[in-house]
């Protein structure tokens, strides 16, 4: 899983086939102090997260299905599955 902010939202006229009907989020990567981690990259919604959200991201692509309850859609690898309302480090 990845801790993750969504940064943006994906507008398009044209999608490929298990992606219609669903939102699309731009996703930065971040640590568990909230600073950017690497690249950002795109994931589809699952739990209607907006902007400024802090979000947990399934990265894998039979847990990320089971996620939208789409199991036979093979094209879908990367979803988000909570928004975060905390974070608590130890130590």
């Amino acid at each position: 899983m990845i801790l993750g902010k969504v940064i943006g939202n994906v507008v398009s006229t044209i999608k490929a086939k298990g992606y219609e009907s669903k939102k699309i989020l731009i996703i930065q990567p971040i640590d568990p102090v909230g600073n950017p981690k690497g690249k950002s990259f795109l994931a589809v919604d699952a739990v209607q997260a907006g902007v400024g959200d802090t979000v947990i991201i399934i990265e894998e692509g039979n847990s990320a299905r089971s996620v939208i309850k789409e199991p036979e859609s093979f094209t879908i690898k990367t979803v988000v599955a909570g928004i975060v309302d905390e974070v608590n480090l130890q130590g």
